[in-house]
């Protein structure tokens, strides 16, 4: 009998050992926010992310010279504290940062990649463990496809809006012809996909369609044949390593069309202090100008080119910084870190950003306009569309200087 009571009091004393360490761990106070994600610090996407993982920095300094985000059920700001690894370029490294940054290094939330194929290959990740995700530089229509219910993309650059209003533009200005360069990747392929037929409604005829692979080193035999061609409008479907290589090769073999437009790259980092005032001209997607009658805009330029000492590109800096301010309101409109009361708040609510306030139907943004820039000046102005234009397209482009 004495043996019994022995044991029950070792087990009871056992479990008021165990129970008096989960309340201990319950009640210990959170310090931080932790909020991970990858970012291709190397590889073939690297000139690209550096604008984002520049705004992801810039606005994570901000917050903490603010003494963090307040969280309502908390009572309290929290600072954030931002982990990252380099996915080198290579969805599937992505694949497993973040679900390294999920189950081991216990991340509160999470920020998106760099590039549409390395947002598709981890978007999954976000409905597997129900943790928001809000896409930036992410532009495809079979972002739509994506099931679940933790994921939404901000940008307005979705190729078949970006395409139907890049064809009003030149519709506009009474263009006849084009000629097609594209890159062999995903993004440029899709909005090639609705460039074509846009053109054909309108009327606009394609008299050279040519593809070249990533990593090409030499463009000038193309470049060369556009040229002979002599259409009103050369479309060359970019990223940056070859917006780079066909700007530098076209001006080279005296390729200058009435209008020139490269899809991405010439809003990117780098881009202006390479080429200078051959720039002028050059129309490109994008997001965002300082022009922009929007809260914050002006201060979010003074304040990247303070941090970073350059402006921020148009594009990949903007919406990166957007998704940071949206993860931000969400946070103090929710009042908690809570996961699926944060889903709630990004499926629901508007946001009040440096682009204009977004509101999300479905996945998708569809309050921003799709914008075309254009530099002139030294500058990038928005020149389409007309209601939000900073300046007028000029047109035809002046010639190479």
């Amino acid at each position: 009998m004495k043996k019994l009571i022995f044991i029950k009091l070792i087990i009871f004393f056992i479990l008021g050992i165990q129970s008096i360490a989960i309340s201990q761990q319950k009640e210990i106070p959170k310090e931080k926010i932790k909020i991970g994600f990858s970012m291709a610090l190397t590889g073939i996407y690297a000139p690209g992310a550096e604008s984002q993982m520049n705004a992801y920095l810039l606005w994570g300094e901000e917050i903490n010279k603010k003494g963090g985000i307040f969280i309502k059920e908390m009572g309290k700001k929290l600072p954030v504290e931002l982990i990252y690894y380099d996915d080198q370029s290579q969805p599937e490294v992505a694949v497993r940062i973040y679900e390294k940054l999920i189950t081991k290094d216990k991340v509160d939330l999470i920020m998106s990649p760099w590039g549409t194929t390395i947002h598709f290959a981890i978007a999954p990740l976000s409905e597997k463990y129900k943790i928001p995700l809000i896409g930036t530089t992410a532009a495809s229509v079979k972002l739509r496809e994506v099931k679940g219910s933790y994921f939404w993309f901000i940008t307005a650059c979705i190729p078949d809006r970006q395409m139907k209003s890049f064809v009003e533009m030149l519709k506009a200005k009474e263009v006849k012809t084009t000629s097609i360069l594209y890159l062999q990747e995903l993004f440029p392929r899709e909005n090639l996909q609705f460039l074509e037929p846009a053109l054909k409604e309108a009327g606009i005829k394609v008299i050279l369609k040519k593809d070249y692979p990533m990593g090409i080193k030499d463009l000038i035999p193309l470049l060369t044949e556009v040229k002979g061609k002599n259409a009103d409008a050369v479309i060359a479907l970019t990223y940056p390593a070859d917006s780079f290589l066909i700007t530098g090769q076209a001006k080279e073999v005296g390729l200058n069309p009435k209008l020139f437009m490269e899809l991405v790259g010439p809003a990117i980092i780098g881009f202006y202090e390479k080429f200078g005032s051959a720039t002028e001209g050059i129309v490109t997607q994008g997001h965002w100008s300082p022009k922009g009658k929007w809260p914050g805009a002006k201060e979010f330029l003074e304040n990247y080119k303070a941090r970073w000492k350059k402006k921020p590109d148009y594009l990949d800096s903007t919406l990166g910084y957007i998704g940071c301010q949206i993860l931000e309101q969400a946070i103090q409109k929710a009042g908690t870190l809570n996961r699926i009361k944060l889903r709630e708040v990004i499926a629901n609510e508007e946001f009040i950003t440096i682009n204009g306030p977004i509101k999300f139907t479905g996945i998708e943004n569809l309050k921003t306009p799709s914008m075309w820039l254009q530099w002139q000046k030294g500058e990038l102005e928005i020149i389409w569309p007309p209601e939000v234009a900073t300046a007028e397209l000029l047109f035809p482009k002046p010639n190479w200087p």
